[in-house]
């Protein structure tokens, strides 16, 4: 395996990790907590969503033949509330991600050198892909801690749990 193709699989797997990591969160959730809104500022987990759907349509749909930014794409409309369920929101959050794996799983090595654009502005497929497990990361992230704040201590942790630490250290040489 050659390191073009390991940076393909690599990316697969941490967009599978975010992608479990929403669903997880969701799976947690009910219609009204996932429109919560911390302050007037903030996005509910809703908001959240619709914007991720939105930017993996746009990123992903004709990866390699059109620009990142989709000219019927409506970004500012992403951030408002539409009052979408929860089995809406989960039907967007699918459909985002299977756009963006469809994509990816097409790509070779050839094609990781490859001039792409993002509103005009030139990158590699690779540069391209790195910069969507960012943002993605990013907004996953905020749906995690906004659902572990909605459910307190009936959240069910996504990773090791507090005081558990011990019990996933791997002691090699023992």
């Amino acid at each position: 395996m050659n390191n073009d193709k390991t940076f393909l699989i690599l990316s697969l797997d941490r967009f599978e990790q975010l992608r479990s990591m929403g669903t997880k969160t969701l799976e947690q959730l009910n219609d009204e907590q996932i429109h919560w809104l911390p302050d007037t500022e903030s996005n509910s987990i809703a908001i959240i969503v619709q914007h991720l759907y939105g930017n993996m349509l746009s990123r992903f749909t004709d990866f390699l033949t059109s620009d990142g930014e989709k000219a019927n794409r409506n970004r500012d409309g992403e951030f408002i509330e539409q009052r979408l369920s929860l089995v809406e929101l989960q039907k967007r959050w699918d459909e985002g991600w299977d756009c963006v794996f469809s994509a990816i799983r097409l790509l070779t090595d050839a094609d990781l050198d490859r001039e792409v654009f993002i509103r005009g502005e030139s990158h590699t497929v690779m540069e391209a892909i790195l910069r969507q497990i960012s943002h993605y990361a990013y907004h996953v992230g905020q749906i995690v801690y906004i659902g572990k704040h909605i459910k307190g201590i009936e959240w069910k942790t996504l990773s090791i749990p507090r005081g558990k630490s011990e019990q996933f250290v791997i002691k090699p040489f023992q």
